[in-house]
């Protein structure tokens, strides 16, 4: 189950796109995550919340919470399609920030070639970020100072992932948080437009498509990831989760209009190969 994770997520980033551009960013959020509520009550049901510990709901959920609400901040920020894919692989550094966190939070064993497999995946990054003149550190920088709080959003979501995903495994959490995490988020986006910011005037029907594919790409992502890393093994899931990016950039270009160039296609193919030098050596350790 816990497999399936990476194809759901594959879509999110042109779909929260589209649901941010169609309804503003308060509006959108609290309409997605009331559909994904109803949708996880309907798959697992309402959550045993007295089965959670303590610190887990006090440290844990949070972190899931940052994770979403910093992603989709992230989308909502970016200034057009091409900005949209390239903040959406910054956040695709988690599958490796998963690994490199269990060598300190669960005592993952690795092989020495971790740390290569982080120095290829950051390059990896900042191909992508250099757009088109590729692993170019003016052109890199150029464009993360013109715009640079979604990329700052979705490295933080990726660290917030990271180290929520291993401390699930830590603290050997069974009962599925998926459904508390998304009603916390509608809550809060709900209180947000409540207050006056979003409005659904300009939505179309484009976007209440995306509102109902991305409540349940979205949900069941969740859903399948946190069953799985609490019931499996978290490396042989983690795997899978590296060829998101590739999905995620085939979505998009139909989704949203995006285009692909050479160089950003490169820097997706030099991050995966990170994140599996990363996996390999957790996969192969003594």
């Amino acid at each position: 189950m816990g497999l399936t994770a990476p194809v759901f997520w594959g879509t999110t980033v042109g779909l929260v796109r589209d649901i941010t551009e169609e309804f503003s960013l308060s509006a959108g959020l609290a309409i997605l995550y009331a559909v994904t509520v109803a949708y996880l009550l309907l798959v697992l049901g309402v959550p045993k919340i007295e089965r959670m510990p303590l610190k887990y709901l006090l440290f844990g959920i949070p972190l899931s919470n940052a994770c979403s609400i910093l992603f989709c901040v992230s989308m909502y920020l970016c200034k057009n399609e091409q900005q949209t894919v390239e903040v959406g692989m910054v956040n695709y550094m988690w599958p490796c920030l998963v690994v490199f966190l269990s060598i300190f939070i669960n005592s993952q064993k690795v092989r020495w070639w971790i740390y290569p497999g982080m120095a290829v995946s950051f390059a990896g990054i900042a191909m992508v970020l250099g757009g088109e003149r590729g692993l170019d550190i003016a052109e890199i920088s150029h464009n993360v100072s013109t715009n640079p709080v979604p990329y700052i959003s979705a490295f933080l979501g990726a660290l917030a992932w990271g180290l929520f995903s291993n401390l699930t495994k830590r603290w050997r959490v069974e009962e599925n948080p998926t459904v508390l995490i998304f009603a916390l988020d509608f809550a809060i986006f709900a209180i947000l437009w409540a207050c006056g910011y979003g409005s659904v005037s300009n939505a179309s029907a484009t976007g209440w498509i995306s509102v109902l594919l991305g409540a349940i790409a979205i949900g069941s992502g969740y859903a399948a990831w946190n069953y799985g890393i609490a019931r499996g093994n978290m490396t042989y899931i983690a795997i899978a989760s590296y060829f998101t990016p590739v999905l995620s950039c085939v979505f998009a270009s139909l989704w949203i209009g995006a285009k692909l160039g050479t160089s950003l296609l490169t820097g997706v193919g030099v991050l995966v190969v990170g994140s599996l030098m990363c996996w390999s050596s957790a996969q192969f350790a003594k």
